[in-house]
């Protein structure tokens, strides 16, 4: 990271920083884009068991993994006041307290995974390989706790590329270890969409162990000494990073876990339905790497500029990244419109769920519209560490106006099945226009008292 002084060397190093988070983001995501491809090959109800796992799943992860995102608005303020010897002793800290989360987390899913699938109205061979893909995907949940935070102590220092080649280096060992664990291959158990689970476990461990070797033997990040010199735990710089992450965290979990309920009431259909919501659910997402890469690299420049008092150099980067990610938006949107059988055809061979599968995306194409807008507002806030009021806003937009006007719409109109997507486009689009306001507001007051 460093000061920039026009608009050109802005757009200079926001991509510098921004393409090594996308190739990052994408091939995080490509972990789970290749379970769900990988476990539809296997068949429609090793398909839907890994979309009811992954929906209990990914709202639990990202909003915890959103805690550990503290670190990267805490450690790019430092370095944007120059404060650098500050850095090692949150970083430490931090792992600390992720690996504490982690623990918590396994415990509590081992209490609840059998009373919550009871709940969900889901054939039995489906239900079975939800809870066994979720129980292996819990073996390798310390690591990747440590692991993301690892990762955005890195990336807030503006060295992103680090984080790339990491993740580029172990997708095919999870490609190879889905080959092997779903399908029977090289001498490994033939176990469906459960084997997808037990691919990502042993990807965390991996991926946990190159980090970790990285950060202790590679100039500069070495001489941070993160794995040297432990200090004792903190409850009091714990408390600090919670305050920042706890807010982060529950936001991004009513964000992610609207698309959990709705994947939940999708379980009142039958398996194709199920099937081909969560394939154009799984391509949306993917999608929304771009936009969630653009909010990422926002906390980094807008943190540093923020921790150095530079306000209006805060507020260019921030109306750069928003404009950058609505026009990528336009260009999927157009994408997923021309090709959506393509697309469509990539998670089933089956005809009904490929014609299912063509009208979810169709919905999809506004969403993600709307996701453009709103999470580079959320990544500009997180690097102002305004995150209280953002966590409100995304309660509010997602569980008060958007879940409940969908429930109307599937079971009293003509909708059905979409109308849970309809409430999608109406959350986000709250969501989005709400945080737009704050930003203004914030800017606006950060300026004039500089």
């Amino acid at each position: 990271m460093y000061e920039t002084q026009t608009l050109r060397e802005k757009i200079k190093l926001f991509t510098y920083i921004l393409l090594p988070i996308l190739i990052t983001q994408i091939g995080m995501y490509a972990m789970n884009f290749f379970d769900t491809i990988m476990s539809g090959q296997a068949g429609p109800d090793q398909l839907a068991g890994v979309a009811i796992g992954s929906s209990i799943w990914l709202p639990v992860f990202t909003g915890l993994n959103g805690i550990m995102m503290a670190i990267s608005p805490i450690v790019s303020q430092l370095k944007g006041a120059k404060k650098d010897k500050d850095i090692p002793w949150s970083v430490k800290q931090g792992v600390y307290l992720s690996m504490l989360l982690a623990v918590l987390i396994a415990i509590i899913g081992f209490f609840l995974l059998d009373p919550l699938l009871t709940l969900l109205d889901i054939e039995e061979s489906v239900r079975y390989v939800a809870k066994y893909y979720l129980v292996a995907l819990g073996t390798g949940i310390v690591p990747l706790f440590v692991f993301n935070l690892l990762r955005s102590f890195i990336d807030a220092l503006g060295m992103t590329k680090i984080s790339m080649l990491i993740i580029l280096l172990t997708l095919p060992i999870n490609i190879l270890f889905n080959y092997m664990f779903i399908f029977g291959q090289f001498g490994a158990p033939e176990l469906g969409g459960i084997g997808a689970g037990v691919a990502s476990s042993l990807t965390y461990w991996v991926s946990f162990v190159i980090i970790a070797f990285t950060i202790h033997n590679v100039r500069p990040l070495k001489f941070f000494a993160i794995f040297k010199n432990w200090v004792k735990p903190s409850l009091t710089e714990w408390w600090s990073q919670l305050k920042i992450g706890v807010p982060i965290g529950f936001a991004i979990f009513f964000e992610t876990s609207i698309f959990a309920a709705v994947t939940f009431f999708m379980t009142a259909y039958d398996t194709y339905t199920i099937a081909a919501h969560q394939a154009a659910l799984n391509f949306a997402s993917f999608v929304y790497m771009v936009p969630l890469s653009i909010a990422f690299t926002l906390t980094i420049v807008v943190g540093y500029e923020v921790g150095a008092k530079r306000y209006k150099d805060a507020r260019t980067y921030s109306y750069l990244g928003i404009t950058i990610a609505v026009s990528m938006s336009i260009i999927a949107g157009l994408i997923l419109f021309l090709f959506d059988d393509t697309v469509a055809r990539l998670y089933s061979s089956n005809e009904t769920v490929i014609e299912l599968t063509k009208n979810f995306i169709f919905f999809a194409i506004f969403f993600q519209l709307s996701d453009a807008f709103g999470a580079p507002i959320q990544g500009v806030l997180r690097g102002y560490k305004d995150v209280n009021i953002t966590l409100v806003m995304a309660f509010v937009s997602y569980w008060v106006i958007g879940l409940p006007s969908g429930y109307l719409l599937a079971n009293f109109t003509a909708f059905g099945p979409y109308g849970y997507w309809m409430s999608l486009i109406i959350g986000l689009t709250a969501g989005a226009i709400t945080l737009l306001i704050r930003m203004l507001h914030l800017q606006k007051r950060s300026i004039q008292t500089s």
